[in-house]
């Protein structure tokens, strides 16, 4: 068979296989609708997001990816599944989301990658509005940046978590790659760069090689600092190849980050309670007895030893309670309906002068975030 035929074969299967899709896929979005009309005979008027859900659905598209030996990986199948996903509940609730802008921002882009493309989004212009936003019933759901894997914690993240009513409900990590976006198509008439403070030092050794000399100003965001670069068409700006794309800005180089694995991890909050998936994560806080009694952080983590829980983080904050007290902030394996984590919750409850859960939710994977 000549190549010509053989590639309009191969075509024609093609156009076959999409037609099946889409009906699939139509088909898939008719249960959702029954769905939605299901629960609301019942009454249950509150969105359907399901954390624990959506990430039993996404392990097993990876999982059958796999199986079917796949050419796809098993990320760009969740990608895939995720948009599907997220059409669907469009028709069962409207979702909106707050993240921290303006456009073109690493936030942006960890609601789409948790989401998909299909919800509403809401701009905020700082990490607290984000959380009035939630509180206030303005925005479903929030999410916030919490930390890097390069320069750590989100300090002002971790504080409003302490006091907020809302719980983490889910995880996000994105893979974060920097890139210079000028207006201009030289690096040497940059005469001024742009940025989050975070991405300052996250490409610190690449500017000291190739902007020494260059004033830096620091911006409430890597999306505003493209703004900026967009509006006034002066210096330049670090911020990513999306961000670029929005704001007509040249990428005059690419990939800047000092560490090529830089990744921010990304907090989704709301009033969920996520049920437990067996893959999961257990943020809360406390602190030690007041006093400087030797052995005090350690018997707030010593029970996750007896028990055999992983603690993946630790993290202090000063309590402002006091000078030289320190709230301490927890990461664990496992969910806090699990019989061992709610035994070992316990026993570190009744040892500590403060506690607070701030969520139990399903952890994020390189295939689903």
């Amino acid at each position: 068979m000549a190549a010509g035929d053989r590639l309009d074969g191969a075509r024609a299967r093609i156009d076959a296989l999409d037609a099946e899709i889409q009906e699939r896929i139509v088909e898939r979005a008719r249960v959702a609708q029954e769905v939605r009309d299901i629960k609301r005979a019942e009454g249950d008027l509150s969105d359907h997001y399901r954390p624990a859900r959506e990430a039993q659905v996404l392990k097993a598209a990876a999982e059958r990816n796999r199986a079917l030996g796949s050419p796809l990986s098993d990320a760009a199948m969740s990608s895939i599944m995720r948009e599907i996903m997220s059409a669907c509940l469009a028709l069962e609730t409207p979702l909106s989301v707050s993240y921290l802008g303006p456009e073109g921002t690493y936030t942006q882009s960890a609601v789409y990658k948790h989401f998909g493309h299909q919800v509403s989004t809401r701009v905020a212009a700082a990490i607290d509005d984000i959380f009035r936003d939630v509180e206030s019933g303005a925005a479903s759901y929030g999410v916030v940046p919490v930390e890097n894997s390069t320069e750590g914690v989100v300090t002002s993240t971790l504080d409003l978590l302490l006091s907020t009513p809302l719980s983490i409900c889910g995880e996000v990590l994105l893979p974060v790659h920097h890139h210079l976006l000028s207006g201009f198509d030289a690096i040497e008439r940059i005469d001024v760069v742009y940025a989050h403070p975070q991405s300052f030092a996250q490409c610190r050794r690449w500017l000291d090689n190739q902007l020494p000399n260059t004033p830096r100003e620091p911006m409430p965001s890597n999306g505003a600092a493209a703004r900026r670069v967009s509006e006034t068409g002066r210096g330049a700006a670090i911020a990513s190849a999306a961000a670029g794309v929005l704001y007509k800005l040249n990428a005059l180089a690419a990939n800047i980050e000092d560490d090529p694995n830089n990744t921010t991890r990304f907090l989704v909050i709301g009033r969920q309670q996520p049920e437990p998936t067996g893959a999961d994560r257990t943020s809360l806080v406390c602190s030690a007895p007041q006093g400087g009694e030797p052995g005090a952080l350690f018997s707030l983590l010593e029970p996750f030893a007896k028990a055999g829980v992983n603690l993946s983080k630790i993290e202090s904050r000063p309590s402002r309670r006091a000078a030289w007290d320190y709230n301490f902030y927890l990461d664990l394996d496992g969910h806090q309906a699990d019989p061992t984590v709610a035994q070992v919750i316990d026993d570190v409850r009744s040892r500590a002068a403060f506690f607070k859960i701030l969520g139990s939710y399903p952890r994020a994977t390189d295939h689903a975030g």
